[in-house]
């Protein structure tokens, strides 16, 4: 690997087309795991215990609070958004107290945008200046990431910490197959389980706004097929939009490594984003990563060897 950004332009052929997401299946699963996750308790309704049949709020209840006929949010709950006003889905937003992230995502299942035919089967395209701005931070791991979890750009240090993704067919550089199919990322990140997560509510905001998107329909299905942790955390139907946070992980050259993220969205309509990484200044992992620089691109194949020996 050269010292120039890597690029997953060179994607290979497309894939056999795969049945789209079900959108009206997940309008009305959306709605029922966000109905069931609140108590009457949380919204001032009298809690009959054990003698309630269903967990969570009742339709009639959930009707009841956003202002709606019962027979409204039944048709909406079983998928049928058709028609259905933003002043009323702000409303069964507020009754199910929904985040922001959330409700956007309701609003993507229940009122689709019109997209042009196919606009995802395209490759996805990294701008040449800011593959020039991945150079240009060479001392901080970055990468550009784009829909499906698809890793599109990246620059030496990401690849010194996170492995040397130039090595991987296209297909296989995105972040959602790395974490749940490969047992090395897993033992990456401390946190595996919170990291699989903030994945799967990324592909869940995708599929929101891309059901008939193919790649995105044969890439849930694999995960689904390979990975039972992948199925357990896509039926929970959760979203979120996390922008910037703290990563702990275990580099099998440096050791712990406690890093702060933070999160990117480009404004020129790539739905792509730019994710940096660093350490606060003065603290071991601050050196760590002074060392993982020094070794450049070869930090990869020296970890590998030192835990093999």
């Amino acid at each position: 690997m050269d010292d120039h950004p890597q690029t997953a332009d060179e994607a290979g052929a497309e894939p056999a087309p795969e049945a789209a997401l079900d959108r009206r299946a997940e309008l009305s699963e959306f709605l029922r795991t966000r109905r069931a996750r609140l108590r009457p308790a949380d919204v001032g309704l009298p809690d009959f215990g054990r003698h309630r049949r269903v967990p969570g709020l009742r339709r009639e209840e959930l009707a009841q609070l956003a202002g709606v006929s019962v027979a409204y949010y039944t048709r909406l709950e079983q998928g049928n958004g058709r028609n259905v006003s933003a002043e009323v889905l702000d409303s069964i937003a507020r009754a199910l107290r929904l985040t922001d992230a959330e409700h956007a995502h309701l609003t993507h299942l229940a009122k689709p945008k019109r997209h042009k035919k196919k606009p995802t089967a395209r490759p996805q395209q990294v701008r040449t200046a800011l593959r020039h701005l991945l150079d240009a931070v060479d001392g901080v791991p970055a990468y550009v990431v784009g829909r499906r979890s698809e890793i599109l750009a990246w620059n030496r240090m990401a690849a010194a910490l996170f492995g040397d993704w130039g090595e991987l067919p296209a297909a296989e550089r995105n972040w959602a197959r790395l974490v749940f199919l490969r047992p090395d990322y897993r033992e990456l990140f401390v946190d595996w389980e919170q990291k699989a997560i903030d994945i799967v509510c990324a592909l869940r905001m995708d599929a929101g706004c891309y059901p008939d998107d193919p790649r995105l329909s044969a890439l849930v299905g694999e995960l689904s097929v390979k990975s039972e942790d992948f199925r357990r955390l896509w039926a929970t139907h959760d979203v979120k939009d996390k922008t910037h946070g703290v990563k702990h992980l275990h580099h099998p050259l440096v050791g712990d490594l406690a890093l702060q993220f933070e999160s990117f969205r480009l404004t020129d309509g790539s739905e792509q984003s730019l994710i940096t990484y660093h350490a606060e200044p003065g603290s071991p992992s601050a050196e760590s990563l002074r060392l993982l620089a020094s070794w450049g691109t070869d930090a990869t194949r020296a970890g590998t060897q030192s835990t093999a020996t």
